[in-house]
């Protein structure tokens, strides 16, 4: 990931294998036909465009943090839960419903050192108006440390994050070592981890 062109904005692209991706389509179709809207009506609230919207719902596309954002909130669903029913293998035909959506809004962490780069992360997540709260770490060790209640944390009360957001490239533990450990964990492991890539390409 190249830091060095700061005149280039950033753009955070979640990115996902090619099943991910397929789920993630359906749930969105699903979560679309639920509130009884079609795709130009969607991608129209979302802002964002329809063809963009059908390859997100054929599992073609990934998508960015800001469009996920703005699709989670359209929706009338959590990013985590969202994210969290594509996690799931019977995604691919999923049943949404409002049973399924709970209240409950619990924080995202993002695992990210670029402080520019995180900034813009959280602008994303308020211009969507999330109600999850969005708790930014530094690097790997600092991501351990609020997770399981060590180090500067240790008085934090343990709540587990709904979803966590990690860029790969941090100092000193890298990003692949805290998700070795976080999967490693039974008290994480079944914690939802989204990789975050970087695209320099606006979308039109």
């Amino acid at each position: 990931m190249n830091h060095t062109n700061n005149l280039i904005p950033r753009h955070h692209v979640l990115r996902a294998d090619a099943d991910l991706q397929a789920r993630l389509g359906a749930v969105v179709r699903a979560c679309r036909h639920r509130l009884g809207v079609t795709q130009e009506e969607l991608a129209w609230r979302a802002g964002i465009h329809r063809t963009y919207l059908a390859d997100i719902e054929r599992g073609k596309r990934n998508v960015t943090l800001r469009t996920a954002a703005n699709l989670s909130r359209t929706l009338q669903i959590t990013i985590g839960h969202l994210f969290a029913h594509a996690a799931e293998p019977s995604a691919t035909a999923p049943r949404i419903d409002s049973g399924l959506v709970p209240n409950e809004v619990r924080d995202i962490l993002l695992v990210e050192h670029h402080q520019r780069a995180a900034a813009e992360t959280a602008r994303a997540f308020a211009r969507a108006r999330l109600a999850n709260p969005i708790k930014i770490v530094r690097d790997g060790e600092a991501g351990l440390n609020f997770l399981f209640g060590t180090g500067r944390y240790a008085r934090r009360k343990q709540v587990r994050p709904q979803l966590i957001l990690l860029v790969l490239d941090l100092p000193g533990m890298s990003g692949s070592e805290f998700l070795r450990r976080v999967a490693a964990d039974e008290r994480t492991s079944d914690i939802l981890v989204l990789v975050l890539t970087v695209s320099k390409r606006r979308r039109k």
